[in-house]
Formats: structure tokens, C-alpha cells, sequence
């Protein structure tokens, strides 16, 4: 072998060992940034630690999770653009927000959707649930499993809430959503968009009479100082979903992305029992602080989704007929 060709010979072996280093390094370089909006106190701060360390423990600690709460990496909206643009990994947050982005997702915000958690699990994790999340994927989104944020209720200083004709006159604080004001004012209330952070206020001086939360966020917030009533009405249940970008998603392995559906799977089983007995406490606590709870039978849920009929059609146009429908004939049967 002459001078030139040792040279080529050379140059191709150190090409060849560092194109492997660089593939070895690629493959090695599992760090995942995954953000989320509470705090690391909260019940999505707890399961996004089981979530990381189960994926640490499946892989053998070649995959890492680096969970970023609080919002760090920004909203909802924010983290759902850096997963499609592929600047970030994964990220939990509202189906809410997605509706833009994919608009069945908005079948989710369906008032009284759900008469109960089971329901709930029933639909999200069967067909259903899946075909929804599958939408998510011509957009530079993957589904992974459905968290649970839980189902929403009511809260007034003026009367008890347990039938259609109690809304009647209520001045309720909603969130500044079309669907949320045309939903209460169609069974009555007086609906008045605000935004969060004036809420507390508005309740103490009256400005509004009452407004609508889960459980938690009604005794994390102190609501129970100015609100007297407290109505188990369980009118929304809006979920909370796991997303990984597709763009780094369709980088993984076949093992790599079941290391994280299998951990993604355990993190939801214990998050939605976690946030179940969360919520199952803060009522507790609400009725031990001396609010009043009443509850609406069967009979009134159904009074009430049937005085919803005209938004629920237009849900129901924007989501997709042929969605409604199975959906609805999934409950009914589930219900049987």
C-alpha cells in the first residue's frame, strides 16, 4: 500500500468510527424534556415523577425524563408548538386547548359528557378515546394515555343547587369560553365571563354570586370563605392528555416507545387515583368548613343535558356527526 492509499485507508476508518460514536451517542441521548403547568406539589407534578422514573426503570437508565412544571416551559398552547416544531419532547396538558389544533378534541368539553369517572375511563381509554388521539398525529402530535383533571362543579353565596330552576337568577363567574357561556345561560344563570385571577374578588364583594370548579381548585383557592352552596353537579369532565412530538417520536426505536406507552400507562393509573382521592378529600374538607353540598339525581342531569340539546348540536357539527354518534351509542350502552 502506497503513501495515498494508507491516507484514504485511514481517513475512511477514522469517517467510519466517528459516523458509529455519533450513531452510539444519538441512540444514548434519550434526555426528555416534559413539561406541564402545575407545580411539582400538584397531582400532575406527582405523576409526572412516576412517569419518569418508570421510564428510567424500564430502560435501564438510558432513557431520562427531566420534568419541567409551573409552566416553565410555557402554556399549554406554547408546549403543544415546540412538540410539533420538534424543539421539545413531551408535555401533558387540557384536551381544551387542542381544539384548535385537531377539533375533535372538542367532543371532550361536551357538557355532562359523563355521568361518572368509569364513563369516563371507558370511553377515553377504549376505541374511542384512541381514534380522537390518533387525529393528533397528521398534526405533529402523539397521544399517549389520558390523565384525568377532574369533573367540574358549582359554588354560590346564594341558594342551594340541586334542580334545573335553581340556576334561575345565579350570577355566575365563567370561564371566558363560548361554550361555558352559552351553556349556563341556557339553563338559566347569569353568565359572566372573568378571568381567574379576578374571581376570589369579584365573589367577596358580590360582584358575581358563584362559579364553577373541581373540587380541589374550590379549597385550594379559598373559595369556601365567601361561597356558601356547593352543588355536586359534575358538569364537565375535560381531560388532561400526554403528548410526545411526532417529530421525535418517529426518531425512537420500537423499544424506546414502548418504554414510554408502558410508563405512560402507569403514570395515568396513578394519577387518576391520586387526583380521585384528592378531589374525594378537598369535598371532605369543604363540608368539615361548613359549605353546604347538595346533590342532582340522575333525573336532573338528564333535565339539564336535554336543555343543552341546541349546544350540544353545534358540538356535535364541529366534532363530526359520525363521532357523536358512536359516542353517544358507546354511552348508552355503557349505561344499560
Amino acid at each position: 500500500m502506497n503513501f495515498k492509499h494508507l491516507v484514504v485507508a485511514l481517513s475512511v476508518g477514522v469517517a467510519s468510527v466517528a459516523g458509529g460514536l455519533a450513531q452510539a451517542q444519538d441512540i444514548g441521548n434519550r434526555t426528555i424534556r416534559f413539561g406541564y403547568g402545575l407545580n411539582e406539589q400538584s397531582n400532575q407534578g406527582r405523576a409526572a415523577k412516576v412517569f419518569a422514573d418508570e421510564v428510567a426503570r424500564l430502560s435501564g437508565g438510558k432513557m431520562r425524563v427531566r420534568a419541567i412544571g409551573a409552566a416553565a416551559l410555557g402554556s399549554d398552547v406554547q408546549m403543544q408548538q415546540a412538540l410539533i416544531g420538534g424543539a421539545q419532547e413531551m408535555m401533558v396538558g387540557s384536551t381544551a386547548t387542542l381544539v384548535g389544533i385537531t377539533k375533535e378534541m372538542a367532543i371532550w368539553d361536551t357538557p355532562f359528557l359523563f355521568n361518572n369517572e368509569k364513563e369516563a375511563d371507558a370511553i377515553l381509554d377504549g376505541p374511542i378515546g384512541q381514534k380522537v388521539m390518533d387525529k393528533l398525529q397528521e398534526k405533529g402530535l402523539v397521544g399517549l394515555v389520558y390523565w384525568e383533571n377532574g369533573f367540574r362543579n358549582l359554588t354560590n353565596s346564594r341558594q342551594p343547587v340541586a334542580r334545573l330552576e335553581d340556576f334561575s337568577g345565579i350570577k355566575l363567574r365563567v370561564m371566558q369560553n363560548p361554550v361555558f357561556i352559552d351553556t349556563f345561560r341556557t339553563l338559566g344563570a347569569d353568565a359572566v365571563p372573568m378571568a381567574f385571577s379576578e374571581l376570589f374578588t369579584a365573589l367577596e364583594t358580590k360582584a358575581v354570586d358563584g362559579q364553577e370548579n373541581p373540587f380541589n381548585t374550590i379549597l385550594s383557592s379559598k373559595f369556601y370563605e365567601v361561597q356558601r352552596h356547593l352543588a355536586v353537579t359534575n358538569h364537565v369532565y375535560s381531560p388532561w392528555i400526554m403528548l410526545v412530538s411526532k417529530r421525535y417520536w418517529d426518531r425512537l426505536s420500537a423499544d424506546e416507545k414502548k418504554v414510554l406507552m408502558d410508563a405512560a400507562i402507569k403514570s395515568r393509573e396513578f394519577e387518576r387515583q391520586d387526583t380521585r382521592a384528592e378531589a374525594a378529600k378537598a369535598l371532605a374538607d369543604l363540608r368539615a368548613k361548613g359549605m353546604q353540598v347538595t346533590e342532582f339525581t340522575p333525573a336532573e342531569t338528564n333535565r339539564m343535558r336535554e336543555k343543552l340539546g341546541a349546544i350540544n348540536k353545534t358540538i356535535a357539527q364541529n366534532v363530526g356527526e359520525d363521532l357523536w354518534n358512536e359516542v353517544q351509542a358507546e354511552l348508552a350502552k355503557l349505561r344499560r
